[in-house]
């Protein structure tokens, strides 16, 4: 347990960032697993919807350091990708 009142601060604030990272790790996830699920429908239009929605938000997390801008990237090129190859069957 936290004995200095400096030490009980510290075990806040990391509770605090503990939990927004989480929350923002799981943002970024959730709009990742959206534009796979519209690639996996077969879906072009929705796909590049939740493809645009996702990329600013990748990128934002990646500025802030949540995840490293090479995941970023790679996310982002292997989703467009991906979506480049469903529309081209179609």
């Amino acid at each position: 347990m936290a004995n200095s009142a400096q030490a009980r601060k510290r075990v806040l604030q990391a509770v605090t960032r503990r939990e927004r990272n989480m929350a923002q790790r799981s943002l970024v996830r959730t709009h990742i697993k959206k534009v796979r699920k519209a690639i996996a429908a077969g879906d072009s239009a929705d796909a590049m919807a939740a493809f645009k929605a996702a990329v600013p938000i990748i990128d934002r997390m990646a500025g802030k350091g949540q995840i490293h801008r090479n995941k970023a990237a790679r996310h982002k090129s292997r989703l467009n990708a991906q979506i480049k190859a469903i529309s081209q069957q179609a």
